[in-house]
Parts: structure tokens; C-alpha cells; sequence
């Protein structure tokens, strides 16, 4: 038999994917979870046939992750259920960095149950169970959940198309239901935590009963594991949530769940990254734009947003007619260029917008500025020719990538292609996705494919840019789109005097800039860059003989444009400073009586004491490290 496995032909005597991997190397056979027949990701026991192209995935592959913590969700339910017998097993997905399972239990899990069930799932992968697939008549499956009093299997099952498999995996004495792949046996998982717990609707959906939620993560080794956890220790301490409350910046009250307060200190750094996006934008060539939050709901059935967000709308009715809150800018930007006729003279024509958007999001689905149901979107809509469309596109992937170096976060890129759900001629998505592909591979740039993961206009390139502790946020996204401009019957006059149909791209940098102040939050653990800090320079006096003189010093600061403040009240130095330090102030200008005499500062940075300085030499250093934006 004849196989290719990982991209190299092998002969092989026939058996399953475990046995091909075991014929490359021992050390591929100990560190395979699963296995990518033919584009299909399986077991690694199922047999394989003669000319199949083969990968065996291991924890490096993102695939084989999945299966790692697919499996380990099932762990992370038959641990529960033996700590707690009365608990109603739901459903238990593997998701970045980790899984989680939905259990109907009441009371709920306490941190002492916790506890026990990762004593109990070490036990489990100890045991080393074997993962045994079966399948069962469908009437017969519903009947079986219901004789095991698991209403929420039944459901699963009752809802599932009739041409559906319906397969079990058995570990050990505990059988779920699924439709796999999963790791050969539970040894595979050296390493396995349950981590937290919150609630979750059944089926996401308010209408359905709350759920508790039990996450968990897992690794091959308990190191990797340790360092996780590490990790997610430090992403406590910089949770926005709290940094926004202790520096003053933000809030989310409960009269507005969902709707962010900005403070004085947070428009401070809202006010610097539009500044930052307008300045960036006017040298790139864009026209800044301005549309209505409100617009008629005729607008929307336009667009196809009515039938694809419908439920995620604000609507409301005015001289009765519907009206609906924008969940997107792009209609207003479609309506904003065909109020007069452009020529080919005039394209490409890149018009952005800060714009203001409502989506009806759940309430458990809110988090602080990352999930919010009022955000604005640094929007931009880039109409052109066809032949323009290549040199637009590496046009914003310049922008975009210059924007996530400023702030220091390395990024990575995919591409996203048609999903099922979506409008248009075939032609037109297969040009737009090689368009795509094409700019970034002639820019020599690295990405991944997201099959089907599309807007359902068009497809795209998503940003997803790394923070430092090594999480992973999705922001910019570049859009090609043939839809909407046709779906707007949008036209210039061409060269031969003719209508033509322009080319648009729909494209953010920063993606919200609500979520994006809570990434740089965390990002830099409210240690802001110079040119965001609410408060660049505070002047602290150890006596009141240099009040005076501190006076002189804030003057001269503020009419430099630097903001700064005074602190001249009748406390120790040290504490004075431990208090800036906590409110993660840049620079501090500490005046004393040899201070007041000399005419110097005893100027303190982020990075330790900086010595004696000239008030000129303190307002020229913070000057040029905000005109750079140097972090």
C-alpha cells in the first residue's frame, strides 16, 4: 500500500493512521493525537486505505489541539459527573487555549467541587481509558438519554438532521455523545486543570435555562500547563476591568450594562488614537466621513444586513415607518458615494468614518470594553477600478501593519473565503479571494486559511495581532466586496464614457476602539506610551518652601502641551511616589530645597531615577518621546 504521509511517500503494509505514524518514527507515534486523512480529521484507529494523503497532527498543529481538548472536555465531564452524580452533562466544545463543558447542576459547582474534579480527572488520565467510538439507531439513542434522565443529549439527537450519524465515545464507564475525532486513549493528556466557572444559556440562547460553565485547559507536559497558568495569573492582574476602575478611565455601570462611561482620564487616550487615526489617514489619502446612527430599515433589506443581523438590531418606528440603529457603517458609506457621479479620474476614493454602532449582544456574552453593545468602528470604504484593486489592498496592509508595530504587537494574517450563508456570483468571489492571496503573497507575507469564514459579501484578510503575555486578539480586517456596490446599483463614469461598477473594500485598523483601549490596557498593564498617559509629569515637593517653584514648573509644562499635574500636599516624598507609581504615571519631578536653590529636577521615569535635570532638558526629553510615540 502506497501512502503519503506529512508530504513524504512511504510503503506502507496497511493498518490505521497510528500504525502509518509508528512506520515513520517512534517519536511521531508518541506525539500523535489524530490524523488528517484525505482533508478529513479522524481518529488515529481507523484504517487506512491504499493512495491516502495522510497527516498525523500532534499538539503543534492546530487541529490536533483540538482534538487534545475535545477529548479533555469529555474528561472534564465524566470527573464531574463522579463528584457530583446529580449533575446533567450538556455540551463540552474545545476552544482556544483550552474547553470547557455545560453542566445543569444545582447547587452549582463551588471552588471546593473544583478541587475535587481535577483530583478526579488526574485520576482519569492516569487510568490511561481507551476512547472507543460505537453508533446507535437514532430512536434509540433519544431513548437511551432519556433513560439516563441527560434531557440535554435527547435534544442534541432529536435536532439533528435524519441523515445524521449518531455516534458515542466510551471512556472508561462514562459514554457521551459525539461525533469526534478524540486522542486514543486519556494518557495522551499529561497535563489538565479546570480553571474557572460562570453561567451560559442553553443554546446561547436568554430563553433557555442558565447553565453552569466549567472551563479547563490541558497540555502534553506539566511544565507547559504551569506556564499557562502562569500567564493567565499575569492576565488577572492586567484585567481592563479592574485597571479601569483604579486608573480612572473607564467604567461599565449597571444602568447602562453593555454601554461604556469614558472618564476625563479615558478620553484622554480615546481623544490620542483618534487624533492618532485622522493624522495617519489624511497622509494616506482617505477623506474622513460622518454618517447617522438611525437609518431607515428599507436600507438595511438593501444591504442584506436585515436578513443576516436582523436579530442583533436596535429597532424603532418614526411617522410610522422602521427605522433601525446602524450595527455597521457600510450602508451610510454606500448612500455617501452615490449622492453625486465619480469618474475613473476620481477612484480609487477612500472615505473613513469613526462611526458609532449599536448590536444587540446577550447579556452574559458582555465583558468590559470587549464585548459591548455600543462601540466605534474606525471604519474606511476604499471604492476603485478592478485594476486598482491589488495595489488598494497592500495599500492597507502597509497601514494596518504600520499601526500594530507603533504598538509594538506582532500580528499575524488569514484569509477567510466563502461561507455558506452568502450572496453573489461565484466569479466574483473566486477574483476577489485570488486578489487577496495575491497581494500578500507578492508582499511576501505569511497566512493562514480560514475556509468559509467569510462575510457573507465577500471574502477577507483578518489581523490577529499578539499582546505581551501571548494572547491572541483578532482585530483589522481588510474586506473585498462585489456585493454591496451592485446591491446599491453604485457606478462611475469609465474612460469610455461608460457606467461602470466599482470594486469597494470595507477595512478597520483598530476594530473597535472601545476593545482596542482594553487591549492596550492589558497590553501594557495601564503603563501607557508617553504620548496615551492621561497624565504624563506629576511635580511632587518634599516641602512646602517649594510650592512656589512647583507652581512655575506646571505652568511651564502645560504650555509645552504636556499634561501634567502637582502634588503639594503635606506628605512623606516616599509615599507621594509610591502613589504615582501606583497610578502608573510616566514622570516624576521631585523639588526640594536644593531642587528650589539649583533650579534643577530630580526627575524619576518608569525605569528608575534618572537623575538631576533642567526644567528645558525635562520638557525637550518628554516632548521628542511624544512626538515619536516610542514606547
Amino acid at each position: 500500500m502506497k501512502l503519503t504521509v506529512n508530504g513524504n511517500p512511504i510503503e506502507f503494509a496497511g493498518g490505521s493512521a497510528l500504525d502509518a505514524a509508528a512506520a515513520v518514527s517512534p517519536e511521531l507515534k508518541k506525539d500523535a493525537l489524530a490524523a488528517r486523512v484525505n482533508g478529513t480529521v479522524q481518529d488515529l484507529w481507523r484504517p487506512l486505505n491504499d493512495g491516502d494523503a495522510v497527516d498525523i497532527l500532534t499538539f503543534d498543529d492546530e487541529d490536533g489541539r483540538r482534538v487534545f481538548r475535545h477529548t479533555s472536555s469529555h474528561v472534564l465531564a465524566q470527573a464531574a459527573r463522579a463528584v457530583r452524580p446529580d449533575a446533567k452533562i450538556a455540551i463540552g466544545p474545545a476552544i482556544e487555549n483550552g474547553f470547557y463543558y455545560d453542566f445543569d447542576v444545582d447547587p452549582p459547582f463551588t471552588p471546593e467541587d473544583l478541587e475535587k474534579i481535577n483530583k478526579e480527572m488526574a485520576r482519569i488520565v492516569k487510568r490511561n481509558d481507551r476512547l472507543e467510538r460505537y453508533e446507535s439507531p437514532r430512536e434509540e439513542a433519544i431513548a437511551y438519554w432519556k433513560e439516563q434522565g441527560e434531557p440535554y443529549k435527547a435534544e442534541l439527537i432529536e435536532d439533528l438532521p435524519e441523515d445524521v450519524p449518531i455516534s458515542f465515545y466510551k471512556m472508561g464507564g462514562f459514554t457521551d455523545l459525539c461525533a469526534g475525532p478524540h486522542l486514543p486513549s486519556t494518557g495522551r493528556i499529561k497535563a489538565i486543570q479546570a480553571t474557572h466557572t460562570s453561567g451560559a444559556y442553553w443554546r446561547g440562547s436568554e430563553k433557555n435555562k442558565m447553565l453552569q460553565r466549567v472551563y479547563g485547559t490541558s497540555f502534553p507536559t506539566r511544565e507547559a500547563l504551569d506556564e499557562y497558568l502562569k500567564r493567565m495569573e499575569e492576565a488577572r492582574k492586567r484585567d481592563h476591568r479592574r485597571l479601569g476602575r483604579e486608573l480612572d478611565l473607564f467604567s461599565v455601570l449597571e444602568e447602562g450594562p453593555g454601554f461604556a462611561f469614558f472618564h476625563p482620564k479615558g478620553m484622554v487616550i480615546r481623544n490620542e488614537l483618534e487624533d492618532y487615526w485622522r493624522e495617519l489617514h489624511r497622509k494616506n489619502g482617505y477623506q474622513e466621513i460622518k454618517t447617522p446612527i438611525l437609518l431607515s430599515c428599507e436600507l438595511w433589506k438593501r444591504s442584506g444586513h436585515w436578513d443576516h443581523y436582523r436579530d442583533q438590531m436596535y429597532t424603532t418606528r418614526i411617522d410610522d415607518q422602521d427605522f433601525a440603529v446602524k450595527p455597521m457603517n457600510c450602508p451610510g458609506g454606500m448612500l455617501m458615494f452615490k449622492r453625486r457621479v465619480y469618474s475613473y479620474r476620481d477612484l480609487p476614493l477612500r472615505m473613513g468614518e469613526l462611526g458609532l454602532v449599536h448590536r444587540n449582544e446577550l447579556s452574559g456574552a458582555l465583558h468590559g470594553l470587549f464585548r459591548v453593545r455600543s462601540f466605534t468602528q474606525d471604519d474606511a470604504h476604499i471604492f476603485m477600478t478592478r485594476d486598482q484593486v491589488k495595489s488598494e489592498i497592500q495599500g492597507v496592509i502597509r497601514l494596518i501593519s504600520g499601526v500594530y508595530d507603533g504598538f509594538g504587537f506582532p500580528f499575524h494574517m488569514e484569509l477567510s473565503t466563502r461561507p455558506e450563508d452568502s450572496v453573489g456570483e461565484q466569479a466574483d468571489w473566486d477574483m476577489a479571494t485570488n486578489a487577496l492571496r495575491d497581494s500578500m503573497e507578492e508582499m511576501n507575507l505569511p497566512y493562514k486559511i480560514n475556509e468559509g469564514d467569510g462575510a457573507f459579501y465577500g471574502p477577507k484578510i483578518d489581523f490577529h495581532i499578539r499582546d505581551s503575555i501571548g494572547r491572541t486578539w483578532q482585530c483589522g480586517t481588510i474586506q473585498l466586496d462585489f456585493q454591496m456596490p451592485e446591491l446599491f446599483d453604485l457606478a462611475y463614469a469609465g474612460a469610455d464614457g461608460q457606467k461602470h461598477r466599482p470594486v469597494m473594500v470595507h477595512r478597520v485598523a483598530f476594530g473597535s476602539i472601545e476593545r482596542f483601549i482594553g487591549i492596550l490596557t492589558e497590553h501594557f498593564a495601564g503603563a501607557f506610551p508617553l504620548w496615551l498617559s492621561p497624565v504624563q509629569a506629576r511635580v511632587l515637593t518634599i516641602t512646602d518652601r517649594a510650592d512656589g517653584r512647583a507652581n512655575e514648573i506646571l505652568s511651564r509644562l502645560e504650555d509645552a502641551g504636556i499634561r501634567a499635574e502637582r502634588d503639594l500636599r503635606n506628605e512623606k516624598i516616599g509615599f507621594k511616589i509610591r502613589e504615582a507609581r501606583m497610578e502608573k504615571i510616566p514622570y516624576l519631578a521631585v523639588l526640594g530645597d536644593q531642587e528650589v536653590e539649583s533650579g534643577d529636577l530630580a526627575v524619576r521615569g518608569r525605569a528608575g531615577d534618572l537623575g538631576k535635570m533642567s526644567l528645558d532638558a525635562f520638557i525637550d526629553t518628554l516632548l521628542q518621546e511624544i512626538k515619536s510615540k516610542r514606547l
